[in-house]
């Protein structure tokens, strides 16, 4: 069986990507940081199986703030594949924690792509990169040509963990590649996020827990695609006989106003009559509207999006009535 390792199981990316490599037959190994209020809600269903925990699931803790915990990792677990799924990946917090931010989202990735070459070097390497890094941009879709013009402390950090990625494959010969993800979304998604602000606020108005929606810019508009199929393409970039960047991306794009339409629509609900917007919401800066070009993941693996723009809301709005039903019983 081949060994993965991924940093940051818990998250939403994480815990669809632990999910796709058990599936798909490998013994997994997932980090796990200290939490005062337990982060382990996304990977529940598999530590309560007694089939997968200690047999094919095993957790492993340990932090990116802490290279030694990194590197005993590593060392112990040596695995054939590691994902770093672990940042601080939060656009609209980064503004707020500069030195946090750069360091966990951006030079830790140089202190574990260094521990990875002193461990094993044939470790194939999967580091996520995000549409944020575009920023401010004059095309009408991006790729993996597009420069860079970040607008936000997040995506300047991104950008750090794409050329530290870049330099440890052109100048160590490593397995390491980057996926430039546009924004993926899922029932997993903190409730930070406004996509769960929205479908979690849909589901609790619908069932008379909340009254009202207060946003920020509702006329952004996004390039947003179901997160377990970008995981996938994670798991097809390291089965590549050469490391490479992707761009991975839906190319349609939706505003945040369609994106509470859909919500609403869902529950049979007027969104005129419950959400308003705040300038308490809006971001120091804003970027482009951003539309991924995925041709070259298409053309390489395949890389085809099923899940669409109205199914992924309708999936998430669903969840969330689940979730809150449940909540008040």
């Amino acid at each position: 069986m081949k060994k993965a390792l991924i940093l940051g199981v818990t998250g939403q990316d994480g815990s669809y990507l632990a999910e796709v490599l058990l599936d798909k037959g490998y013994l997994v190994y997932g980090m796990v940081r200290r939490s005062a209020t337990g982060n382990t809600r996304n990977i529940q269903h598999l530590l309560d199986d007694p089939g997968i925990l200690g047999k094919r699931l095993f957790v492993v803790r340990g932090d990116l703030a802490d290279p030694t915990s990194l590197y005993r990792i590593i060392e112990d677990v040596r695995p054939d594949e590691l994902y770093n799924e672990a940042d601080q990946d939060h656009v609209r917090w980064s503004f707020d924690m500069v030195g946090y931010s750069s360091d966990i989202t951006g030079a830790a990735v140089g202190r574990l792509l260094e521990i990875i070459r002193q461990v094993n070097p044939k470790i194939r390497f999967f580091q996520p990169v995000s549409s944020n890094i575009f920023g401010r941009c004059t095309g009408t879709v991006q790729n993996e040509s597009t420069p860079f013009t970040p607008q936000s402390v997040y995506a300047v950090s991104k950008i750090t963990a794409y050329y530290f990625t870049r330099y440890y494959r052109e100048a160590f010969g490593m397995h390491a590649s980057t996926g430039i993800l546009f924004n993926h979304e899922s029932p997993r998604r903190s409730i930070e996020y406004v996509t769960r602000k929205i479908t979690n606020s849909a589901a609790r108005i619908a069932l008379g827990k909340q009254n009202t929606l207060v946003l920020g810019d509702m006329s952004a508009r996004v390039d947003w695609g179901y997160a377990r199929e970008y995981m996938e393409a994670a798991w097809s970039m390291l089965q590549q006989a050469e490391p490479d960047d992707y761009v991975i991306a839906t190319g349609e794009a939706h505003s945040v106003q369609d994106f509470v339409a859909e919500a609403f629509k869902a529950v049979n609900l007027d969104p005129a009559r419950h959400v308003s917007t705040s300038s308490e919401f809006l971001r120091p800066t804003n970027t482009s509207n951003l539309i991924g070009d995925a041709s070259k993941a298409r053309a390489r693996f395949g890389f085809a999006p099923k899940v669409k723009f109205k199914e992924l809301v309708k999936l998430m709005v669903e969840a969330d009535l689940n979730a809150e039903s449940g909540a008040a019983r």
